[in-house]
């Protein structure tokens, strides 16, 4: 069997693109030339198995009043047991956690990330080796998101918060005896949103992993 990588993220997982003139369809998601996970795929060869787990808005584990689903606590053991067995799951969540609506500082969101963790090691997933997990601290949030059209949306506390998380995270990566990568200078985001890969930026992230993944599986 091929070595399965799960990787559990937001819209950055999923692949949204918020500048149509970056994204060769010119639609909402970059296709599958252009998105990290597919990107990450073809470098990593046949041996693994690279598999997509993105949701636009998701959270770590924080319930979002304007859309269900959103908790990646709810959802993370089907998704989990849909892969087995699992050899590495990758973890790239926490910017949609800022949003103002949500009220949760980057320490708690820290924590969001610490149970969910937790959570996952609970998951009869792993075959007969002990839980793999990567988390990545994703980019920070831009100043300009304050000036742009999703600033009403999530709010005036989120590039700060999204500074510090990296942070928060590296402890409990360590912790949890859990990889760490922190994104940020690595995958560039847009300046259209501030919040999002650009295409360069999917593509930085994927060769930053294809370098990393085969060390930790």
């Amino acid at each position: 069997m091929k070595k399965h990588i799960v990787c559990l993220g937001d819209s950055n997982t999923h692949g949204y693109c918020a500048d149509p003139a970056d994204c060769a369809d010119h639609g909402g998601r970059f296709n599958e030339n252009e998105r990290w996970t597919c990107l990450l795929q073809k470098a990593l060869g046949e041996e693994y198995l690279v598999l997509e787990e993105g949701l636009s808005g998701r959270t770590t584990v924080f319930t979002d009043p304007l859309h269900e689903g959103m908790s990646a606590l709810d959802v993370v053991y089907p998704i989990l047991m849909s892969h087995e067995s699992v050899d590495l799951l990758v973890i790239m969540l926490g910017t949609n956690d800022t949003k103002d609506r949500l009220s949760a500082s980057a320490p708690c969101i820290a924590l969001g990330l610490n149970r969910l963790i937790d959570k996952v090691k609970t998951v009869p997933c792993w075959g007969d080796h002990k839980p793999n997990i990567l988390i990545i601290a994703p980019p920070h949030i831009g100043e300009g998101m304050l000036t742009s059209s999703v600033a009403s949306t999530m709010g005036v506390t989120c590039p700060a918060k999204s500074r510090e998380l990296a942070k928060e995270y590296a402890p409990i990566a360590e912790a949890q005896g859990c990889a760490f990568l922190d994104a940020q200078g690595i995958a560039e985001f847009n300046e259209v949103d501030y919040m999002h890969l650009t295409r360069k930026g999917h593509s930085q992230l994927a060769a930053k992993l294809a370098g990393l993944i085969p060390t930790l599986v």
